[in-house]
């Protein structure tokens, strides 16, 4: 099993800075302003990133207005896009007009188009549209192995090579099925225990219950890296905040499995940095 270690210092100090900066912008003014928007199953996040790239503003809002991947109430999408902008936009006295976002690997032809509209009738103009994974390693900056996003309803995994994306692919199970275990065994509802889940303190008792999931993706990582030299997997994503997922996905795959200290803030933070004045027309 390789212990070649991806340092994750830069990645752990960008994603520092940028809770800091939910919490307090910066309020100095930029020439321009790079948004990254995260559409994410469970949580939407808008990252603000200055001239120089470096992180002024953001934030997020827990919804459920993606499914698996795909957007399911438009108009709730593009509401929390807008709300979400103007937000940040009164924090910092300026108008966000650039933004990138990001669709789960392989979906291209299915949801691109919505992602795109979201995201234009918040507000924005369009100059970048990638795959998650692919914009997590933006922030990751890794040459060879898989970047694997587990987002609220999908795994995303990219495997590179020279730092060339060689696949991608993106398949159903996460943080929903982790809910859905959890509501089952607690006799809750999904949002408590979508909300009993989030909580780090909770961690330990829960992880026992969700090993079968954990393990579940797994195999999805395990049958996607056969046939490719992976010598270690980098998790993102909010679900991967889960205390120890990283252990049981390494014991599964016999591939060193590590993560950032925050997980979830990865992927926005990438879309942000991926984002220009290129406008896509």
């Amino acid at each position: 099993m390789s212990k070649e270690r991806v340092n994750f210092a830069q990645c752990d100090e960008l994603v520092q800075k940028f809770e800091e900066v939910i919490k307090k912008p910066i309020t100095k003014k930029s020439s321009v302003y790079y948004t990254g928007v995260d559409l994410g199953t469970a949580c939407v996040v808008l990252a603000v990133l200055d001239e120089n790239y470096k992180p002024v503003a953001g934030a997020y809002r827990y919804a459920d207005v993606v499914r698996d991947g795909m957007v399911v109430d438009y108009i709730g999408a593009v509401n929390i896009v807008r709300e979400l902008k103007k937000e940040i936009e009164e924090k910092l006295n300026t108008e966000l007009l650039y933004a990138a976002a990001a669709i789960p690997p392989g979906t291209d032809a299915l949801d691109s188009g919505a992602i795109k509209n979201v995201v234009q009738a918040a507000g924005f103009e369009l100059t970048c549209l990638l795959d998650e994974p692919t914009a997590a390693n933006a922030v990751l900056n890794i040459e060879n192995g898989a970047v694997v996003d587990i987002g609220g309803g999908t795994t995303g995994i990219s495997i590179l090579k020279d730092g060339k994306v060689v696949h991608v692919v993106d398949e159903p199970t996460g943080g929903t099925h982790f809910s859905l275990v959890l509501s089952g065994a607690y006799k809750i509802s999904f949002k408590e225990a979508d909300e009993f889940k989030r909580d780090n303190k909770n961690h330990n008792e829960i992880l026992p219950l969700l090993r079968p999931v954990v393990e579940k993706v797994a195999s999805i990582i395990n049958s996607n890296i056969n046939g490719y030299d992976v010598k270690e997997i980098s998790l993102v994503g909010g679900t991967c905040c889960l205390k120890g997922i990283e252990e049981i996905i390494e014991k599964k795959t016999g591939v060193y499995t590590h993560k950032p200290k925050n997980p979830m803030f990865v992927t926005p933070l990438g879309i942000a940095l991926s984002c220009t004045q290129d406008i896509i027309e």
